[in-house]
């Protein structure tokens, strides 16, 4: 097996006349926690869509494991891959039914796996209650059950902890980095908290108007940057 997880090959998307994310060439490396940099409107909530498959390049090549990832991509494979969206949207029901819904989808006993999660999230006590009650950091407590109960190779994550309190965050993070480091998880976790970025991940990529500046190890993407603009953003300066 590869070891790239997704690999973009002169990929361009284009979002109106505004916008166009054009990547030449972007490997994420398989099994690891990858940070994804960039302020608002960069472009990195377009390329973890790219990435799930919920939107296609309009030129160039998106590759998942060593094949394209195209409308023609088997679901097996696109349920290998599940993502936390900004703005998580939960179905009508309990908490325990939400975090249920994709294992029952796939024929899986979801019972237990379903009380371990939210154990490990720290929602068992909201177990049965309905979700539309919920504040929105438990949304997003939910969301992030709801996707690792299904033990994805892949999981994307947007903003996964933006609504959460400090303590949540901790919570969140140890959960997501210890399955990681258990499963060999690839994670991309789009975030703006650069003290986060440097705690979760051991690559780093820097996305400025719809271009990726800059990509490397954690250590030398956070220590000793390339490229004069990811230094700029590391330091907290505005960069264009």
């Amino acid at each position: 097996m590869s070891d790239a997880a997704f690999r973009l090959t002169d990929v361009c998307r284009r979002l109106g006349d505004t916008f166009r994310l054009q990547i030449d060439d972007l490997t994420i490396e398989q099994g690891k926690a990858t940070a994804l940099l960039g302020p608002t409107g960069a472009g990195k909530t377009t390329l973890l869509r790219l990435l799930t498959g919920l939107e296609y390049p309009d030129d160039g090549v998106v590759e998942f494991n060593g094949a394209p990832l195209n409308r023609t991509t088997p679901l097996s494979v696109l349920r290998e891959i599940s993502m936390v969206h900004q703005r998580p949207i939960l179905i009508n029901g309990s908490v325990a039914d939400n975090v249920a819904f994709g294992l029952r989808a796939r024929r899986r006993d979801a019972d237990s796996q379903v009380a371990a999660v939210l154990r490990r999230l720290g929602l068992d006590r909201l177990a049965w209650q309905d979700a539309r009650s919920l504040s929105g950091g438990q949304v997003h407590l939910v969301a992030l059950a709801r996707s690792l109960v299904l033990e994805p190779q892949v999981l994307l994550l947007d903003e996964p902890t933006a609504n959460l309190d400090p303590a949540y965050v901790v919570l969140v993070e140890n959960a997501i980095r210890e399955t990681q480091l258990s499963r060999a998880m690839t994670v991309v976790w789009a975030t703006h908290n650069l003290f986060q970025a440097r705690r979760v991940s051991q690559q780093g990529i820097l996305v400025l108007n719809g271009s990726v500046i800059e990509t490397a190890d954690s250590a030398k993407f956070f220590e000793n940057p390339t490229d004069s603009r990811t230094a700029a953003f590391i330091e907290g300066k505005m960069v264009y």
